[in-house]
């Protein structure tokens, strides 16, 4: 099964689980909203990504349903499948899709996790290839004038190590971090946005997400094409633009009972605020 065909697989089991979960009003009450039928123990283990998202989610849930305790471990998207796999964890979480080597498991994306590229607004360049973006974070391209912009030098702002958002951009462009030739280093989604905002010259990359709530509070910033594929949430979500990945959570079998209702709740709208304070996208809104 090839990775397209899984994921349809995986968001149809997602839209499976949400059936008339939209109000207690306009159809059936979903599963997590009946407390009497909840009690129990999960253990979610896994990507270290997901983890402190699912931490909030478990909370919220538990404040929901008094009987029950969510307990969350990272240690990687390996220990998720493979303790989902082997009845370790109620709900392994895994920062990717599922692979075919891993079709024995049921996988639900919940969100998904995509990096865009943002410019000060006043830079006229719009759009960057993946060679440029390559060539521009290791120093081969050093004035916005190569790739359409005005002849002045560019400034490479680069998140410290360990951040998420480094890891799925030196993989997408398969550099090295160590390779990359930054004019500074900086931290978080909101800081790296601030830096930029008063760096005319500057690039860096950050949450699509996070870019788009910035931009429409009015912080002077682009987000930029890439290969001529725009960076939004609605790409994200379709699946169109290119350096996002799911998250997903994992189960050895059909999801039912506590996994069930917990997955349900994951996807439902009572978290769609945490996810987005996580800088993740909603698959279902």
């Amino acid at each position: 099964m090839s990775w397209q065909n899984k994921l349809f697989h995986t968001l149809s089991i997602a839209v499976f689980l949400c059936a008339g979960a939209a109000s207690a009003e306009t159809g059936p009450v979903p599963v997590s909203n009946a407390p009497s039928a909840l009690s129990g123990r999960l253990l979610l283990t896994g990507s270290s990504t997901m983890a402190p998202l699912m931490v909030g989610i478990g909370k919220r849930f538990q404040s929901l349903h008094r009987g029950v305790q969510v307990e969350v471990q990272a240690g990687g998207s390996g220990r998720g499948i493979s303790d989902a796999r082997d009845g370790k964890a109620d709900i392994g979480m895994a920062s990717r899709a599922l692979t075919d080597k891993e079709a024995d498991l049921y996988g639900v994306p919940i969100a998904r996790d995509g990096v865009c590229l943002i410019v000060h607004r006043d830079n006229p360049v719009r759009s960057l290839s993946n060679r440029q973006v390559t060539d521009i974070f290791t120093g081969a391209i050093g004035s916005w004038d190569k790739v359409g912009g005005r002849a002045v030098p560019i400034a490479v702002i680069n998140p410290k190590p360990g951040y998420s958002s480094a890891e799925l951009f030196i993989h997408y462009f398969n550099i090295k971090y160590d390779d990359i030739k930054a004019s500074r280093q900086t931290g978080d989604n909101a800081v790296r946005i601030a830096d930029l905002a008063q760096s005319p010259n500057g690039i860096t990359y950050v949450s699509v997400g996070e870019a788009e709530r910035k931009m429409q509070a009015g912080m002077p910033i682009r987000l930029l094409a890439l290969d001529g594929v725009p960076a939004s949430s609605k790409n994200i979500r379709n699946g169109n633009f290119p350096i996002s990945r799911p998250l997903t959570l994992v189960t050895r079998s059909t999801p039912s009972g506590l996994a069930r209702a917990f997955i349900e709740f994951a996807l439902s709208s009572q978290v769609t605020d945490l996810v987005q304070a996580n800088d993740f996208v909603p698959y279902l809104d």
